[in-house]
């Protein structure tokens, strides 16, 4: 079933002639939070994920498109897990309140809908789950592709998911990193022009649609959808690729109404998922076939741009319903602040991983509560 499905996709959105880009995984989700040392805390306690790779207090200068034309201050922090995943950019407007929707989200509702979170076994982490005082709301369900996953809220009321994954980089014995995202669509196979065609995500492990088991804990959760579960099928490279993996996007079309964008009226930045990263090499390459395929860059920070612990590249593009991507070519990380270590990846061949002994030196940026 799988490969016949690898068969459909790989003749409607075929493989682009560019060659030089390099996509290494999923690098973070973007959420907006009104405090984000509060929420930060509450995702080490949920989801393991207290390694801190940079905090900074800036202007998001580049970002007036999409900030009313106005130069706005912010606060973030990327943190990671180091079992492996992506990581989560915890983002906090400091020069005006941060806006939530007007409007209570649904499934099916155009933007990122929901956060993954990789786990070992989901059943364990359910009951952890509870034991923290962290009530899921829903039960463990098992997906049709045979994967354990259950749903929960932050303080927020934002909607994760805990699903099992079986791409790890280190120990987990509690919780994980980012394993992908539900975006919510209008066309799927519209969006899969740019999620298959040109970011990679070639294998289709799960394409249903109807009113689907598993999701009427859920906004929305009773009406009718399709849902594809896009993976992919050649590995990751690049210099951080053993540590984000592959994980996977959740394209969810609403099937019985016109469904609303998540961001609607309101800034990059506000309350919620505001957009998925993916790590690159040769941005150059990427915007080139970004281009041809219909998703030119909305912003582009053009050169190495200082994020004070780290610094690198920056894109945005949207992808047809005008959700975020974003797109970062990473220059320099803190491999160990207490040290003053530093790495500057464009010394290193694109395509070659760093070594794991070297991935492993940033659990010295771990917080501790």
């Amino acid at each position: 079933m799988q490969s016949a499905c690898f068969l459909h996709l790989w003749h409607h959105y075929p493989k682009s002639d560019f060659v030089s880009k390099l996509i290494s995984g999923i690098q973070q989700i973007g959420i907006g939070v009104p405090d984000v040392h509060k929420a930060w805390k509450w995702y080490r306690k949920a989801f393991g994920i207290d390694v801190r790779m940079f905090e900074e207090a800036a202007e998001a200068a580049l970002m007036t498109r999409y900030t009313g034309d106005e130069v706005h201050a912010r606060r973030a922090i990327l943190a990671l897990h180091m079992g492996g995943g992506a990581g989560m950019e915890i983002w906090q407007f400091t020069s005006r309140e941060p806006q939530p929707a007007a409007f209570e989200g649904r499934l099916g509702d155009t933007g990122i809908f929901m956060c993954k979170i990789k786990c070992k076994d989901a059943d364990f982490m359910h009951e952890e789950h509870l034991r923290r005082g962290i009530k899921p709301i829903s039960p463990v369900h098992v997906r049709a592709d045979g994967r354990k996953h259950y749903y929960l809220n932050d303080p927020h009321g934002y909607v994760f998911e805990m699903v099992e994954s079986d791409e790890w980089f280190g120990p987990a014995p509690y919780g994980g990193g980012v394993g992908g995202a539900v975006i919510g669509v209008s066309d799927i196979d519209k969006a899969l022009v740019l999620y298959s065609g040109v970011l990679g995500y070639d294998l289709i492990a799960l394409d249903e649609s109807g009113k689907l088991p598993g999701w009427h804990e859920l906004p929305g959760g009773e009406e009718s959808y399709r849902r594809v579960v896009l993976r992919r099928t050649k590995p990751t490279s690049g210099p951080f690729s053993q540590l984000l993996g592959g994980g996977e996007i959740e394209l969810v079309q609403a099937l019985d109404r016109k469904p609303r964008n998540l961001f609607e009226n309101r800034y990059w930045g506000d309350l919620g998922y505001i957009h998925i990263c993916w790590d690159i090499r040769d941005m150059e390459a990427l915007g080139k076939e970004l281009e041809a395929a219909g998703f030119p860059f909305t912003v582009n920070s053009a050169s190495s741009f200082d994020m004070g612990e780290a610094s690198g590249q920056f894109t945005y593009v949207e992808d047809p319903d005008s959700t975020w991507i974003e797109f970062v070519e990473t220059h320099k990380i803190p491999i160990s602040q207490k040290m003053n270590w530093y790495l500057d990846t464009r010394k290193r061949a694109a395509g070659k991983a760093l070594p794991k002994w070297m991935l492993r030196m940033l659990r010295f940026n771990r917080v501790k509560d």
